[in-house]
């Protein structure tokens, strides 16, 4: 992506030598401190992060309990305050997890290997080019999942669509009757957005998970949105300000903690009969 440079954004002293890169749109800009926000995409200023060459994501192995997926373009936006939220309350519990931003990871779309023949759906996956397969191990050798995701046009953003498809080959080990690696382990929804779908992108989620073999905590699902009566401008700062927000994400965890604790991982394996599609 070209680097661009407006004149009003030129470095002024030889001291301002770090290059920060918006996540979101690609822009640089080289400064002692990044700008008050991207001129390209409009992005508030915590969107940028040190501009450095992007490598690999890989699994160490190390075990954890929950895997967090901000599936926004927006790494430290309204989503990722949810994600903040649900850190925060794992911490407190002393609970192990792992976050991630997937508009900070290179994955690629499905190859749609299925298509072509069930057998050739196989994990580990055949695109070994990108950050995927980190994350399905990391998928495996979590207990939980929490996803986090935008409303974007009814529906999850496209980063975790596309993250989501990649997670076929995992499915596929039951129709290719191999050991499954993910049924037993639990999940809890985050959704967020500026006015409608909340409960159709948390459904959305849920379906891709449920294949998988992932249960659902009880009362899994907490979504909030602002308001088509609103403009969008003003969102962050109502999320931001708002009980209901932190009491419900707060809540997601506590119940996907709860469903940890009762093992019901161990208790099921080889008991279920897979059903997927």
């Amino acid at each position: 992506m070209p680097v661009i440079q407006p004149d009003s954004l030129q470095p002024t002293g030889m001291d301002q030598k770090t290059p920060w890169r918006c996540a979101v749109c690609g822009f640089v800009f080289t400064g002692e401190t990044p700008p008050k926000g991207c001129p390209v995409c409009h992005s508030p200023s915590p969107e940028f992060v040190p501009d450095a060459p992007r490598t690999q994501l890989t699994y160490d192995g190390k075990p954890f309990d929950v895997l967090i997926i901000n599936g926004s373009t927006h790494r430290a936006g309204n989503t990722g305050f949810m994600a903040d939220l649900a850190e925060g309350a794992l911490r407190e519990r002393g609970v192990s997890y792992r976050r991630y931003n997937l508009t900070g990871h290179h994955i690629e779309y499905c190859w749609c290997c299925y298509a072509v023949r069930a057998e050739s759906c196989t994990y580990p996956c055949r695109n070994k080019n990108d950050d995927m397969p980190a994350f399905h191990a990391m998928l495996a050798a979590s207990k939980a999942v929490i996803v986090a995701s935008p409303i974007n046009w009814n529906g999850m953003s496209a980063r975790l669509k596309t993250f989501l498809d990649r997670t076929t080959c995992m499915e596929n080990l039951y129709h290719l009757g191999k050991p499954g690696l993910t049924e037993g382990k639990v999940v809890g929804i985050l959704v967020n957005g500026h006015e409608d779908g909340a409960i159709k992108t948390g459904m959305d989620i849920w379906l891709n998970f449920e294949q998988l073999g992932y249960i659902m905590a009880p009362f899994g699902i907490a979504f909030r949105t602002h308001g088509s009566a609103f403009n969008s401008k003003t969102d962050r700062e109502f999320f931001q300000n708002d009980e209901l927000i932190v009491r419900h994400t707060r809540g997601v965890v506590n119940n996907v903690i709860e469903m940890l604790q009762l093992g019901i991982e161990e208790k099921l394996k080889g008991k279920l009969v897979p059903v997927t599609e």
